[in-house]
């Protein structure tokens, strides 16, 4: 048995004849090839920490000897210089993009109606008077990011939604009050102005288009309320749609841990860039199931440009076409390898798809040289590309493969005389109607030859909404009359009827109904 002190100072001895002998193997061939002083000055150097190394037992003077020579706070590891470095920590990453994300406070004051009968003066004529209703605070928590130094903010629209009062606070622990510039329902976006004197510290936009599937990220938020973390992550993948969560379909993917309070964060590329917003989970407990979804920072970008020019709605170039997904059985048929692209269903009489000669049946691959998976993706190209664009768009019609120049204009505007209130004894009276102009039909995602009339308001105590109707309802025909405007409907309803026959368009679906 050899003794534990012998067999530490053999130890050494053996690793030096290792690595003598090794010098003859194949390895050895490539140090070779340095400067001859190289080898001799590396074994010298090795031989005096082998003599060094056998006799520094635990609590021996040369072991203090090198701990008094250099203190702990010498010799801890630099602040990564490059890249490659930083991949081994994210410290520096952090310390530079952390302090421009912020928790953002969204307070609203809601009424609770102590009975449903309170404030009806015919129930409390008998009854009496019930308790009044009772008012109470809710608050939500997201998570938002400082782009400009002047305090601009970007958020989820729905960490603000019909908030009465909005606080961001700072990682130092200063807190302001802030104001809405402008808020997308669609894509989930809100713009917000800190009312503090700056500057805040900021992150730069990246691009999203230069990331890829497999990309290193970080995720920066405030989960569940605990405070600012930093979780680590890939870009799982692009261009998700179908994801549940917006009528936006254009998400980065990535495996980085998101979870309630997150929305309205950062997703960070490993130059310290912005290249999403956080903005929703796949998850069955509430938790993170490492899938996450971020809107990409191009979009962001050209919803924040909208509102620095003054711009309170962000709006999608109009093209005049409607999209539908394309089926393996399309692909087959047109002899595409795979099902991709975006299937041109309807083209609107007057605008720039006819003008460029689009038309029913052709495939919208590619848009500036950029590969379309399936309408969400035509439109986020659209919106990112913006209004007064040219674009190419490589379509695959029944002349083959072509490319198309469309020049991407702003949807036509409303006209105020399109909107009525009807009136008289009819199952609409009280609604507020308007024409299904190309803007609305577009918001809504509504095929550009559909002729309706559509919904905007609906009073609860009027008739049409006693009878079911709804804001968004789309009305089509009356007693055997195609409605187009909203002139032809008043007229119906002016000549009136012992029975009403109509069609409306609800959620996609036709629905006929006669009300007596």
């Amino acid at each position: 048995m050899i003794p534990d002190r012998a067999r530490r100072r053999s130890a050494p001895l053996a690793l030096l004849l290792a690595l003598l002998v090794s010098f003859g193997s194949p390895v050895a061939a490539t140090a070779q090839q340095a400067p001859e002083n190289t080898i001799g000055d590396a074994l010298g150097e090795i031989f005096k920490d082998v003599l060094r190394g056998s006799t520094d037992e635990p609590g021996s003077n040369g072991s203090q000897a090198q701990t008094s020579a250099q203190p702990a706070e010498q010799v801890r590891r630099a602040p990564p210089a490059s890249r490659g470095e930083m991949m081994q920590s994210f410290s520096p990453l952090v310390k530079a993009t952390a302090p421009a994300v912020v928790n953002v406070y969204a307070d609203r004051v809601v009424q609770r109606r102590s009975s449903p009968f309170a404030g009806d003066p015919f129930f409390e004529r008998f009854f009496g008077q019930l308790a009044p209703n009772r008012t109470e605070r809710q608050s939500s928590l997201g998570s938002g990011v400082i782009i400009e130094s002047r305090g601009i903010v970007v958020t989820n629209n729905h960490v603000i939604a019909e908030a009465d009062d909005i606080r961001v606070a700072l990682t130092d622990g200063r807190e302001f009050k802030s104001r809405i510039l402008l808020k997308d329902e669609r894509f989930d976006l809100a713009i917000l102005e800190i009312e503090g004197a700056g500057p805040f510290p900021t992150i730069e936009f990246g691009d999203t288009d230069a990331i890829e599937v497999g990309d290193v990220v970080l995720a920066i938020g405030n989960p569940f309320g605990v405070g600012q973390t930093v979780t680590s992550g890939i870009v799982s993948a692009l261009a998700r749609n179908r994801v549940g969560v917006s009528d936006f379909g254009f998400f980065i993917q990535t495996d980085a841990a998101i979870n309630p309070g997150n929305s309205g964060g950062a997703l960070i590329d490993m130059n310290g860039r912005l290249i999403g917003i956080n903005t929703a989970i796949f998850s069955r407990s509430g938790g993170s199931n490492g899938i996450g979804f971020a809107i990409p920072a191009n979009l962001v970008r050209a919803v924040v440009q909208t509102a620095q020019s003054g711009g309170e709605v962000f709006e999608r170039p109009y093209l005049g076409a409607t999209f539908e997904t394309v089926t393996p059985d399309i692909a087959d048929a047109l002899g595409l390898a795979r099902a991709t692209g975006a299937l041109v269903s309807d083209v609107a009489r007057e605008g720039p798809a006819r003008k460029a000669g689009l038309r029913a049946g052709d495939i919208v691959l590619g848009f500036n040289d950029q590969p379309i998976e399936h309408p969400d993706a035509l439109g986020y190209r659209l919106a990112t590309a913006g209004v007064g664009a040219d674009a190419n768009l490589e379509v695959l019609g029944r002349g083959g493969r072509k490319t198309v120049t469309v020049t991407l204009q702003a949807p036509p505007a409303d006209d105020p005389n399109d909107r009525l209130v009807l009136e008289g004894q009819t199952p609409f009276s009280g609604a507020v109607v308007s024409n299904l102009t190309p803007r609305i039909a577009d918001q809504l995602r509504l095929p550009s030859s559909l002729r309706a009339v559509i919904i905007a308001e609906v009073p609860r105590q009027s008739l049409a909404g006693r009878y079911g109707f709804r804001p968004g309802d789309l009305i089509a025909e009356v007693n055997g009359v195609e409605i187009a405007r909203v002139d032809t409907l008043a007229n119906v309803l002016r000549q009136g009827a012992s029975f009403w026959r109509f069609e409306i368009i609800r959620d996609g679906r036709r629905i006929r109904q006669i009300i007596r």
